[in-house]
């Protein structure tokens, strides 16, 4: 069997039988396996040297073994291993496809033309040539039907509506990715990794104002109804970000938090609601209670008169 398939075959098949077993097996994501891990590579090149060193060493092997046989029994190794190893149809395919005749046939498609010796055969063109024309001819025709008689959608079209699709694949991926959350996809976190990492971010930045329980100081009172700029996910979200009212309200603090991070604080910070502070300071703003469903729509209800969104409470 093994002399059925030369070394320059068997090597290379047996390789990316490897290569597809690693790929199969190692999850590397969207990546190839031997991109995303270097040390693939290496295996890879490793197993490639192996496969080439056997090969070699049974070349080398077969050599010793021979030097060892007598004449009859060497030449008839020989014979079997040039027999075998001998890929006719190969050849033949390659004939086949070039359209030749051979030499000597060439005295049936000579022409009578005579250049200073120099004669010239009428050799019909390849068979691959002609076969990739009338394959090119079909496909024309095909273009030609589908995008200028049928009006199929135009290069500027097609952009148009891949630039649509990859539009709002980032948006669907903004809605799941924590990371790349801005004003317009924030929602409330309620996983206890979030809250603890919102608490962490509070007592480090926003106590000192607020106190740790919410009850309020130099800021308002947290924990009750009243709020100055919105009680609802996405308006403390944006009174975090972009900070409170000019000239007495808190900092902006996107410069020093991440979205993922002002997103969980302000999840945090909605924990207060209906909780007793040791000392709470009076209510200011008006009353916003807030009716979001962690997982539904926002919406926040406002009694007496609407109060402009600029700052948390």
């Amino acid at each position: 069997m093994r002399n059925l398939v030369p070394s320059w075959i068997r090597v290379p098949i047996v390789f990316f039988i490897i290569f597809g077993a690693v790929e199969f097996f190692i999850d590397s994501g969207d990546k190839p396996a031997f991109v995303e891990y270097p040390v693939v590579l290496l295996f890879l090149l490793l197993v490639l040297l192996i496969l080439i060193a056997i090969e070699a060493i049974i070349g080398a092997l077969e050599n010793v073994m021979l030097h060892k046989l007598d004449e009859e029994a060497k030449a008839r190794f020989l014979a079997e291993k040039e027999s075998s190893v001998k890929l006719t149809w190969l050849s033949e395919t390659y004939t086949k496809l070039l359209g030749q005749k051979p030499i000597e046939e060439e005295g049936e498609i000579i022409l009578d033309h005579n250049y200073d010796g120099i004669k010239e055969l009428d050799n019909d063109l390849p068979p691959w040539w002609l076969y990739g024309f009338y394959i090119s001819i079909i496909f024309a025709a095909v273009y030609l039907l589908r995008y200028h008689v049928f009006n199929g959608p135009n290069q500027i079209e097609e952009l148009d509506t891949e630039l649509a699709e990859a539009k709002t694949a980032i948006e669907a991926y903004k809605k799941t990715a924590k990371g790349l959350v801005d004003i317009n996809t924030v929602t409330q976190l309620t996983e206890a990794g979030d809250l603890a990492a919102g608490k962490k971010v509070f007592e480090a930045n926003c106590v000192a104002c607020h106190m740790a329980d919410g009850g309020g100081g130099i800021g308002p009172n947290l924990t009750d109804e009243h709020w100055i700029l919105g009680g609802d996910i996405k308006s403390i979200f944006k009174t975090i970000s972009e900070g409170g009212r000019s000239g007495k309200g808190m900092i902006s603090w996107k410069a020093q938090l991440k979205p993922l991070e002002m997103a969980q604080v302000a999840s945090y910070v909605m924990t207060f609601q209906g909780t007793t502070p040791a000392n709470p300071k009076a209510p200011e703003g008006e009353i916003m209670i807030n009716t979001e469903d962690p997982e539904g729509p926002e919406e926040t209800q406002t009694e007496g008169t609407e109060t402009p969104a600029v700052e948390v409470q």
